[in-house]
């Protein structure tokens, strides 16, 4: 995990919301001030190599860009670019920058969560062993979320305070691709970057 923005803090309850960003929206930002609320500090991670396609245009580096001029003045977020993409290296990933008895809670919603746990590992339970290294704070996203009875220790909903379904970086492009309307889904900080690298 190589950290290119820092937040002063030394937390002892980490939020991670990996992704990749394309474009960072709104909704990002708004999963990160909810998560804020139970833990000290959100890190957001753009992984290197995607465990399952490969970086179209725009990509890494204009990803990165993007992502750190979206935090910027945002005291209690980081930025890190993790080696691996699947939760559980990202976990240890963070083990070794981080206080190791700090807490994880991976951030998501409805729809990343019921990818995540149900994606095939390759071994039966696999998911469940790695909830013991984190957890899932995960919002509703068109639905609420209902983990399996035995991961229900681990994954718990996250409040949010507005209706953020509409603001995803699929829209975002689409609108981009149609003509129409989309600088208020991103942050200002991030219009004119968006505009020049999906035009």
């Amino acid at each position: 995990m190589e950290l290119i923005h820092k937040a002063d803090a030394a937390p002892r309850r980490l939020g991670i919301l990996p992704g990749t960003f394309n474009p960072p929206t709104r909704a990002h930002l708004a999963l990160a001030e909810a998560a804020l609320r139970e833990v000290e500090e959100v890190l957001f991670v753009l992984p290197r190599r995607l465990p399952h396609k490969e970086y179209a245009r725009p990509g890494f580096d204009d990803r990165l860009s993007m992502l750190l001029e979206a935090v910027k003045g945002e005291r209690r977020c980081s930025v890190g670019v993790s080696e691996g993409g699947l939760f559980i290296e990202i976990a240890r990933e963070c083990r070794a920058r981080y206080d190791p008895a700090a807490e994880l809670h991976f951030l998501c919603g409805r729809d990343a969560a019921e990818r995540i746990v149900n994606w095939d590992y390759g071994e039966a339970g696999a998911f469940g062993l790695m909830l013991k290294e984190f957890s899932l704070l995960v919002a509703d996203r068109g639905g609420r979320y209902e983990p399996p009875e035995s991961m229900r220790g681990r994954i718990r909903r996250l409040a949010m305070q507005e209706d953020w379904n509409e603001y995803s970086a699929t829209e975002v492009r689409e609108r981009l691709r149609r003509g129409q309307e989309w600088a208020d889904m991103v942050p200002a900080g991030i219009v004119e970057m968006v505009r020049r690298l999906y035009s």
